[in-house]
């Protein structure tokens, strides 16, 4: 089996979901029982996870036992903030570890402070976290992220909630090249094939949540990301074949035509 393996534990799927945007906690279930997704995303500071006891609650529509929670930090804009809330996710979820960290430098972009990430990313390896980074599409970054102990590098492919797909794969294709830990893209896919296309360029997962929840049959849209994500890994294990500028290539046999000699 071709397994994603995140800090040590295996997962059967590549696409990672977030749970955010969605109408209800229902339509959040059906899509990402849809997707086929084991890991899901969930925003500490907007979610419920039983800290009102009043509000439904997304374990129980999700439960941990069936999902892996990737808590995150969404809405932080400096290095302490993002801290203090996984702390408060590690309560929330019994001492979990695995986190998603981002830290945005503005809300107009929600493109990553890397100064704060950087600082933030150090202080929580230190303290026992298992971190998954949100980051610019700097190769240097995504390296220094990486020396720092963060478990993957996750690049945008654009803007969060832009959909405008992968904008710069030549840097993508760097950080993939010279990445020892997983390289999720995150943020700015569309449509099922911009996910094609990050997993063929060699990606080992992709992470969306506005692609699906805010598609006009969120479930359906789902089902597509879940095809396109094991498309696209399957294409790029198969290793295409050469780009051929002005050659052309017949796709049948050329020896043995009735006539030829």
């Amino acid at each position: 089996m071709d397994n994603l393996i995140i800090a040590g534990k295996t997962y059967a799927s590549r696409l990672l979901v977030g749970t955010g945007k969605y109408k209800d906690f229902d339509e959040t279930r059906r899509a990402v029982e849809a997707s086929g997704a084991n890991i899901v995303t969930v925003a500490i500071r907007r979610t419920n996870l039983g800290q009102d006891a009043s509000q439904p609650s997304l374990l129980d529509a999700l439960p941990p036992s069936k999902y892996t929670y990737l808590p995150n930090t969404a809405g932080c804009y400096s290095a302490d903030d993002a801290i203090r809330t996984l702390r408060l996710a590690r309560e929330l979820l019994d001492g979990h570890d695995l986190v998603k960290l981002e830290v945005l430098g503005d809300p107009n972009t929600l493109y990553p402070n890397m100064v704060e990430t950087l600082r933030a990313a150090e202080i929580l390896v230190k303290d026992g976290f298992k971190v998954m980074v949100y980051t610019s599409d700097d190769p240097i970054i995504a390296k220094q992220l990486e020396e720092i102990g963060c478990v993957a590098v996750m690049p945008l492919a654009s803007l969060i909630g832009s959909g405008m797909g992968i904008l710069n794969p030549w840097n993508l294709q760097i950080i993939i090249d010279q990445a020892k830990v997983p390289v999720v893209v995150d943020a700015g896919v569309g449509t099922a094939s911009d996910a094609a296309i990050a997993m063929e360029l060699g990606c080992d997962a992709v992470l969306m949540n506005t692609a699906i929840a805010q598609a006009k049959n969120p479930v359906l849209m789902a089902s597509a990301m879940k095809k396109a994500v094991e498309a696209g890994r399957e294409a790029y294990l198969a290793g295409r074949m050469p780009k051929k500028i002005y050659t052309a290539s017949p796709s049948s046999p050329t020896t043995g035509i009735i006539g030829s000699k």
